[in-house]
């Protein structure tokens, strides 16, 4: 089986549609997911300065990815932080790729890994997945395989498909839990029916591992594998 750490160093969902709701933050929000980011910085600064904790992880995402405004990261950084200080887990995400990256601030990992739990905690997807890989690669805590599995797996569980990927290849090594063709086959099975097609080089590698797997099973443990994988449904954990 591959090593994932030269693979996935990072998990990041950086520009990510915003959720509309109703009320006066709706246009902003409509003028954001349709791309007209000028509109949706001049509505959305007054709500961000009012202390509209999504307001201030939108105002962070143009910040961060230029749109409607220069980049200004240390400005992200502001509005990313305001936001994760009331708890909003995408910020607290976002703001702790920043610090995995060194942008915006200096790099810190264990600063990366506390945003991460909070958000992680709060049942974040892409949050679970970069926490169990700050366990796997020993990044400002520990190496803990065992801790890695737990957070992949809640990730997993959503339907993740980077987390999948890389639970399935830790299953095939024994890595922070028993080693388990079937559960590896079944994990690896997934992520490659969840890639999108702009992700073709992830997918083809959860393939390639897969048929690895299945080269060192029976048929029957292969049939088994196949049927957890058709079985599965994501479902949201904590």
């Amino acid at each position: 089986m591959r090593r994932t750490s030269a693979a996935l160093i990072l998990i990041i969902s950086l520009f990510m549609a915003v959720p509309a709701i109703a009320g006066p933050f709706e246009d902003a929000t409509n003028a954001f997911n349709r791309g007209d980011y000028k509109t949706a910085y001049r509505l959305i600064k007054p709500l961000a300065e009012q202390g509209l904790p999504v307001a201030q992880y939108m105002l962070g995402l143009l910040y961060y990815n230029s749109k409607g405004v220069p980049q200004d990261y240390a400005e992200a950084v502001r509005w990313f932080r305001k936001a994760a200080d009331q708890g909003q887990a995408d910020a607290q995400f976002i703001l702790g790729v920043m610090y995995t990256l060194g942008k915006g601030v200096p790099q810190g990992y264990a600063d990366a890994v506390k945003l991460f739990r909070k958000a992680a905690d709060q049942g974040h997807a892409d949050a679970q997945s970069n926490l169990g890989l700050m366990y796997y690669n020993s990044k400002g805590v520990p190496q803990d395989y065992a801790q890695a599995v737990k957070w992949f797996r809640k990730a997993a569980d959503q339907g993740d498909a980077d987390a999948q990927f890389i639970l399935g290849l830790m299953y095939a090594k024994g890595e922070g839990v028993s080693h388990d063709y079937v559960l590896a086959h079944m994990w690896l099975n997934l992520a490659s029916s969840r890639y999108s097609a702009s992700e073709k080089e992830r997918r083809e590698k959860a393939e390639n591992n897969r048929d690895i797997a299945a080269s060192k099973m029976t048929p029957a443990q292969i049939a088994k594998a196949q049927k957890l994988a058709r079985e599965w449904k994501p479902k949201k954990v904590q």
